[in-house]
Parts: structure tokens; C-alpha cells; sequence
């Protein structure tokens, strides 16, 4: 790799931690290729992203980010794991470490805040954004089906008494 593809993958690295509010380290030493493309592909269908990366590079990607804290963690195989949603990439890594021992979680950072082993899977076992949002929308939602029927009963009560007096013999 000449300085020019370095300097290229830097900077492609710089802008993914730019755009990511969550990374995740882990130690991905005798995956096979196909096992890398499912961890790939969960994490795709789960809005993250994977990359490898030589950990040079990476270290100096890091430098200046809200991620430098992390630069201890690149030694040996080393795969990163980057979302923007604040779960996304934790849940996805701690799901597939559990089935595939070969695949280690090192540590993460969360916007800058540094995450151990333990700290990943905690906030692994947080819901989603998209999971809060729709409970979040379930909560709104019942209370206005309830004022509905409470406000239509007692149009319905009247009505029935309406109908009872029209219905009584006249007397």
C-alpha cells in the first residue's frame, strides 16, 4: 500500500468515526471469511456498519476524535464495529460474540466515553431507538383511544335512554 491509499483509508476512517455515535472493538482472530460476511450482514440489516482495518492506521484515524480514548485497544486482529444509533452496533456484536467464540468484544466508546467488555453488553441489552420510539408512540397512542371511549359512552348511554322512552308505552 503506497502513502497515497493510506492516506485514503485514514481519511475514510476519520469520516466513518465523524458519523458514528457508538464503536465497538473486538478481536475477530480465525473467522472464516463467510463467518466476517454474516457479522457483516447483521450488522447492515441493524443500520451499523464492520471494518477492518490495519491498527496503524486506524490509531492515527482516531487521533483528534471523540474516539481517541480507543487507540489502546488495536493490537492484533482487530474488527470495528460503528453505528449512530446508540445501541445499534453493541447489540448486534454482543448477539453474534455469544454464538461465535471467536469473536472477543475489547471495549467500545459511546460519543466519547469509554466502555469496557461489561459496558458494551449493558448497553447491549438496551432497546433500540427504533424500539423506544415505537413504545414511546404506543404510550401516546393508548391514552387517546381511551378518551375516545370515554367521551363516546356517554353519548351512547343518552342515546339508549332516548330510545328507551320513545320505545315505553304511553301511559
Amino acid at each position: 500500500m503506497n502513502r497515497t491509499q493510506k492516506a485514503e483509508v485514514v481519511s475514510a476512517l476519520q469520516q466513518m468515526f465523524a458519523d458514528s455515535g457508538l464503536v465497538v472493538v473486538a478481536h475477530y482472530s480465525g473467522m472464516t471469511v463467510s463467518e466476517v460476511t454474516e457479522l457483516r450482514r447483521k450488522m447492515l440489516l441493524a443500520g451499523a456498519g464492520v471494518k477492518v482495518a490495519k491498527n496503524r492506521l486506524t490509531q492515527i484515524a482516531l487521533k483528534g476524535t471523540k474516539f481517541e480514548n480507543l487507540s489502546d485497544l488495536f493490537t492484533g486482529p482487530t474488527v470495528i464495529a460503528t453505528s449512530q444509533d446508540p445501541v445499534a452496533a453493541a447489540k448486534v456484536a454482543a448477539e453474534f460474540a455469544k454464538g461465535n467464540e471467536k469473536l472477543v468484544i475489547l471495549g467500545g466508546s459511546l460519543n466519547g466515553q469509554t466502555l469496557d467488555v461489561k459496558g458494551v453488553e449493558a448497553l447491549a441489552k438496551l432497546p433500540s431507538l427504533d424500539e423506544l420510539r415505537a413504545k414511546l408512540l404506543g404510550m401516546l397512542n393508548t391514552p387517546a383511544t381511551r378518551i375516545a371511549g370515554v367521551v363516546q359512552a356517554p353519548a351512547g348511554q343518552l342515546a339508549r335512554v332516548v330510545k328507551a322512552y320513545a320505545e315505553k308505552p304511553a301511559a
